[in-house]
């Protein structure tokens, strides 16, 4: 394939892909958030499964959240054609596929303008295909295994506030807004008896902390001109959007269902920013998951392991 055949087939994969999370937001749909509001996954919170257990990352999380709740599945578990038939498995006939993307690089070494040898990384972005486990017959018994129920929703939830405490970002609580302050490297969060429940209140911390991991002591994320530039507030607004999303699902709980007052205002503009730059949604998800890994590694390891266990 020519290498103007391969910028084109990746450009087609971002404009499909925007073009899909677009058609959620116009509704009013942020589809990092559906999957709880749905009956079909009530009683399940988990990121999208790989076909070994081992959760997807990133964008592929938000598309297979939304062709969940697109096809009805209540499985969280995906597979190609070709694992399911290695468990000795087959698709149902007339089942169509959910698309993911895997993106990497490559090192080339190339002739420079003085023709010594330079290696260059080359970005490449491929797209294949996977079915929820609710299209697959004859699949081992470990995966139909249904959802575990969510528990009642009480005051605090104990390993939240752990997870969130063990990050060692400076949470003050008081006031009406939820903030993330640069100057003063900490968060500011209303009460919790303020909020419609506990999981809504994490959700919000959740947003909060995904804007305090990007600051430039840490994972230098760009938020200088956050209040100078709409766009870029646009970029990282989406950003904690989805880490929010993705830290409630690691953590087990019901993230907010209900819009914040603000959301009508960030919905629009990424709208506009998607519909400027169809590499956006990819960005936002990706800086989005390095957040969240960010502060999974703050966790005590001995914690870890435990939980695991």
């Amino acid at each position: 394939m020519s290498r103007k055949s391969k910028n084109s087939t990746r450009r087609d994969i971002y404009t499909r892909i925007t073009e899909r999370i677009v058609a959620d937001l116009e509704k009013g749909v942020r589809p990092w958030v559906q999957p709880w509001s749905a009956g079909n996954l009530a009683g399940q919170v988990s990121r999208p499964l790989r076909h070994n257990g081992q959760p997807y990352s990133g964008l592929n999380v938000l598309l297979l959240w939304s062709e969940s709740i697109a096809c009805g599945y209540t499985s969280a578990s995906w597979m190609t054609l070709r694992q399911a038939n290695e468990l000795g498995a087959h698709v149902r006939k007339g089942e169509s596929g959910a698309t993911v993307v895997y993106a990497s690089r490559f090192t080339r070494t190339e002739k420079d303008a003085s023709g010594g040898e330079v290696d260059r990384d080359i970005p490449f972005l491929k797209a294949y295909t996977v079915f929820n486990c609710d299209q697959i017959d004859g699949l081992p018994d470990q995966y139909q295994l249904p959802p575990e129920p969510v528990a009642e929703p009480f005051n605090r939830i104990e390993h939240a506030d752990r997870f969130f405490t063990n990050t060692g970002a400076v949470i003050r609580h008081g006031g009406g807004q939820a903030f993330y302050q640069p100057s003063t490297d900490t968060i500011q969060m209303p009460g919790i008896e303020t909020f419609r429940d506990a999981e809504s209140f994490y959700a919000v911390l959740g947003h909060e902390v995904t804007h305090w991991a990007g600051a430039s002591h840490r994972l230098n994320r760009d938020l200088s001109r956050y209040h100078k530039d709409r766009t870029e507030r646009a970029r990282e607004e989406l950003c904690a959007d989805i880490g929010a999303s993705f830290l409630c699902a690691d953590l087990g709980i019901v993230p907010e269902l209900e819009p914040r007052p603000d959301h009508a205002s960030y919905v629009a503009s990424w709208l506009k920013l998607l519909d400027g730059d169809r590499r956006a949604i990819f960005q936002a998800a990706a800086h989005a998951q390095r957040a969240v890994a960010y502060l999974h590694d703050l966790q005590p390891t001995a914690e870890i392991a435990e939980e695991a266990a």
